[in-house]
């Protein structure tokens, strides 16, 4: 879905609300930590988690999506831009702008038609599908 603020953004590429599971490593250490894409656009990610992140942080990243009956990522490097905490119900944390600074051209691919609604995002998301989704199910399934 394509969000906009309604204030004239001036921005290069078009967000959209997506809900992505992403694991990230900040360059200088080995722990992966987890957190959710908020919404995305070909030019930076707002994703939550509740880890402090200093900003201007260099991370490598993984955001997964289903494909099929599996779960397939893309990858990246980003930067984060700037940090807001956030208090939810259950947990508190923080939000990121972050800004990709290098991203393979496959991975871009798979980013620019996630955002382009041509993953549909459920368990039947690639593939030659008919148009009746029960069509999709296999037999023995």
């Amino acid at each position: 879905m394509k969000m906009s603020s309604g204030r004239g953004e001036k921005r290069k590429y078009p967000r959209f609300l997506i809900d992505l599971p992403v694991e990230y490593q900040e360059a200088e250490t080995s722990h992966a930590r987890g957190g959710i894409v908020i919404n995305a656009s070909e030019g930076g990610f707002l994703i939550e988690s509740v880890k402090d992140i200093p900003i201007g942080t260099k991370l490598n990243i993984a955001v997964f999506f289903p494909k099929w009956f599996e779960l397939a990522d893309f990858r990246l490097v980003a930067e984060t831009l700037w940090k807001e905490p956030i208090w939810k119900d259950d947990w508190t944390g923080y939000r990121y702008g972050l800004n990709i600074i290098q991203i393979l051209d496959e991975d871009q691919t798979k980013l620019k038609l996630l955002l382009g609604g041509k993953f549909n995002l459920g368990v039947f998301s690639f593939g030659p599908w008919k148009s009746d989704p029960a069509e999709n199910v296999p037999k023995n399934f």
